[in-house]
């Protein structure tokens, strides 16, 4: 089996489960317990916000373990929300193309009162500072972008973001699920309020995340209980899963550089073997990408075929959010940067990590091209493109 699905959840590392297992065997006490066996559980709770605060380049006590990226981005929201609305501010700017985490909690928030502006994106799948600054108004209290799509995964320039949001006084999140661990993360130097991340993203467990809030800010609770994380996010913590997540982000920063440019050429080798395929198109920035991110739409087929087959060859890939799998509707990131309906139905995701192989990249770039001159042989779609009775889309 050739695992090409990184971007929907990566296999847990083994520093991850290392930190996980003597927890769940032996040091299983209650963190908020006053006895030595939860005391212990304590400081191991505690050791792991300061590694975890120390990747984003951020304080201990600006860290708030969570139970994922989804609720962390909730969180935020509702906090910089509630925030601007005892000043009289309730308009929020983000995008067309953000993970449904933010686009649901937009839609509850309108649903109180709130006016959200999505910015437009460009066909190659990047916003820019100067949109931001254009869409900022008095009564802005939020600007929500993500670092990076989880679909076809643009690097946005959120550093100039926080840059323009820092100068007009807003609050900035992003929802950067889909960047830490991957690329270089730094909370000061980007000038966010708040951050979301999710540690089966890099090789952690599911099941838990972090929200960083600046210091000052003043969670607003999602989730009502005891005391747990300074009050703002009751239940008890998952102490096994945290540390395990702070072991794979630690490994992650640790081995970023090399991680980097090794998954960096093969995304390339991949991009280049399948841009061969007549009628085939990369969405997103070439260059401005993750480094393991390849999206790619192909005329005439459908995605759902093309991954059911491409599974019975061995590779696990996606078309898009493994969130939104069981829709059938197409991918709402392809229709924002500019794709037609049909076009955006035959997409594929190919999501690579450090332990692939040139090797792999090659059988990959074979299934694939395989598999669609299967599947546009019996399309008749394919054959009304082929015959001129439609027109192409992708040149």
């Amino acid at each position: 089996m050739i695992y090409a699905d990184n971007a929907a959840t990566t296999r847990p590392s083994r520093a991850a489960l290392d930190a996980m297992l003597p927890l769940l065997e032996e040091g299983y006490g209650n963190a908020s317990s006053l006895y030595t066996l939860g005391q212990k559980a304590r400081e191991h709770l505690e050791n792991a916000r300061a590694q975890v605060a120390k990747a984003l380049n951020a304080q201990p006590n600006e860290i708030y373990f969570t139970s994922g990226g989804s609720e962390a981005d909730t969180q935020a929201l509702f906090t910089a929300a509630r925030l601007g609305e005892k000043q009289g501010k309730k308009h929020i700017i983000s995008t067309k193309f953000e993970h449904h985490a933010i686009l649901h909690a937009l839609d509850a928030l309108e649903k109180q009162g709130f006016a959200v502006t999505l910015l437009d994106v460009h066909e190659n799948g990047l916003v820019t500072a100067e949109q931001v600054a254009q869409a900022i108004r008095p009564d802005t209290c939020l600007v929500t972008i993500m670092t990076a799509n989880n679909e076809i995964g643009t690097i946005q320039p959120i550093a100039a973001i926080g840059a323009v949001c820092k100068e007009k006084g807003v609050l900035f999140h992003t929802d950067a699920v889909q960047a830490v661990g991957h690329i270089p993360v730094d909370v000061k130097a980007w000038q966010v309020d708040f951050l979301s991340l999710s540690g089966h993203k890099f090789h952690g467990p599911k099941g838990v995340g972090v929200l960083f809030a600046r210091r000052g800010l003043v969670l607003a609770n999602i989730i009502f209980g005891g005391a747990q994380e300074r009050g703002r996010r009751p239940g008890t913590e998952n102490v096994p899963a945290i540390c395990g997540m702070a072991a794979a982000l630690t490994e992650a920063v640790e081995h970023m550089d090399a991680d980097r440019a090794r998954v960096t050429a093969l995304r390339d080798r991949l991009i280049a073997g399948i841009a061969k395929i007549p009628h085939s198109g990369l969405n997103g920035d070439a260059v401005q990408r993750l480094p393991g991110n390849v999206n790619f739409c192909f005329e005439g087929i459908e995605g759902e075929s093309l991954l059911l087959l491409l599974d019975d060859k061995g590779i696990c890939a996606s078309s898009g959010s493994a969130c939104t799998s069981g829709s059938l509707d197409p991918s709402h990131v392809l229709l924002a940067i500019g794709r037609p309906h049909e076009v955006a139905h035959g997409s594929l995701r190919l999501t690579l990590d450090a332990s692939m192989t040139e090797s792999d990249i090659d059988t990959i770039i074979a299934a694939v091209t395989e598999v669609v001159g299967y599947l546009r042989g019996i399309s008749p779609v394919w054959r009304d493109l082929q015959e001129g009775k439609r027109s192409y889309v992708i040149q």
